[in-house]
């Protein structure tokens, strides 16, 4: 009876970083630790909320603030996911299989969340400037949302990948193409409720850039 040998191969997994600059704004939207308190206490509160239900006034500047991902340090952040989001879907435009893609680019994280323990790339900007948003509800309904946009912004990204499956030059024109055409944060292109604003794109720092 013949035998097969079955060689693994030890994971070759490399990392680099990639200073990129934003091309258009960014604009974030985290679900805040208040909304999710309030909605907590509806859900406990049962029956017994529909004859509480009160309007309360809003704060734009304090939600504003809230739909930023705060690092446990106090620096803004992007969170690491949606850098890796957009790597795997920007896969489908080079033919590359999404599920592959999906076991082979990882981004490291620089801090986390202060409250939700989500990983962050720290984001390189100024401060953010308040924008309010008309949006319709579920039900029609025209509503204002209050979100931070940064005009000018840049983050370094590390990327980990599989050397097996992707070159270094593979993983950097496959997030140049994020930047391009995936993008990260509110009202990207590649946006699942909407074709997006436009907003999110970015493209990779050259040696002019690092050095200015």
């Amino acid at each position: 009876m013949s035998t097969k040998s079955i060689q693994i191969p030890a994971p070759n997994i490399q990392v680099a970083t990639f200073r990129i600059i934003g091309t258009a704004p960014f604009v974030q939207a985290k679900f805040s630790a208040k909304a999710k308190q309030q909605i907590r206490e509806t859900q406990e509160a049962g029956s017994q909320a529909k004859s509480k239900k009160t309007r309360t006034a809003k704060n734009f500047d304090e939600l504003c603030d809230a739909a930023v991902h705060y690092s446990q340090e106090g620096w803004p952040g992007i969170p690491a996911g949606a850098f890796r989001a957009g790597m795997i879907s920007a896969c489908r435009l080079v033919g590359f299989k999404m599920t592959i893609g999906k076991l082979s680019v990882f981004v490291e994280a620089d801090g986390y969340d202060v409250d939700d323990g989500t990983p962050l790339v720290k984001l390189i900007a100024g401060p953010y400037k308040r924008v309010d948003l008309h949006v319709r509800n579920a039900t029609g309904v025209v509503d204002l949302r209050t979100r931070p946009m940064w005009h000018e912004w840049a983050a370094d990204v590390r990327i980990r990948y599989d050397a097996d499956q992707f070159s270094l030059t593979d993983v950097s024109n496959l997030i140049a193409r994020v930047g391009a055409q995936v993008g990260v944060g509110e009202g990207r292109p590649d946006s699942k409720a909407s074709a997006g604003m436009g907003w999110g794109t970015f493209r990779l720092a050259t040696e002019q850039d690092m050095a200015a």
